[in-house]
């Protein structure tokens, strides 16, 4: 069965009039934040390189994996203490990385307009691949695949959008 685009602009407005309260309206959220997001990566070298070399991400610890002997877990600072965090799986072939259904699309973090600027020129020069997105989004993979999104918009806000 194929919806039209119609219906679905339709369902999202029926879903949004049922729940989508107004900012002085909405409940406080029962959470402090996030405190990593943890990806896989393939080389843990290659990825504190490519995270705090390139992007500029603070490597802040690193020890090893509570539940995988011989893992190492490993943390990246993102600003407001939030942390992005890895693990390697030493032993385990898991393949390449694949986008799916259930799955991570992709991670968007927000950076300052100027740094945006000099990141991009970095990613230049690394002569990493992106698209570049509406002026203000990168997207590119990181060495182990997984999409990331640079984006210079504040956070709570999208595409001049506030969306807190």
């Amino acid at each position: 069965m194929t919806i039209s685009r119609d219906e679905l602009t339709a369902l999202r407005q029926q879903i949004a009039a049922r729940h989508l309260r107004p900012s002085g309206q909405r409940g406080a959220s029962s959470a402090r934040g996030v405190h990593h997001i943890a990806l896989l990566s393939s080389d843990v070298e290659r990825t504190v390189r490519f995270y705090q070399d390139l992007l500029e991400f603070p490597l802040t610890d690193m020890f090893e994996n509570r539940d995988y002997e011989g893992s190492t877990h490993f943390f990246f600072d993102i600003g407001n203490g939030n942390a992005l965090a890895f693990f390697d799986l030493p032993g385990l072939d898991l393949g390449p990385y694949a986008e799916v259904l259930g799955g991570l699309h992709h991670l968007a973090i927000s950076v300052e307009p100027e740094k945006w600027q000099r990141l991009k020129a970095k990613l230049d020069e690394a002569g990493i691949e992106y698209a570049h997105i509406d002026g203000s989004s990168i997207y590119f993979r990181d060495p182990d695949g997984a999409r990331l999104e640079l984006i210079c918009d504040p956070l709570g806000e999208m595409y001049g959008r506030p969306v807190f």
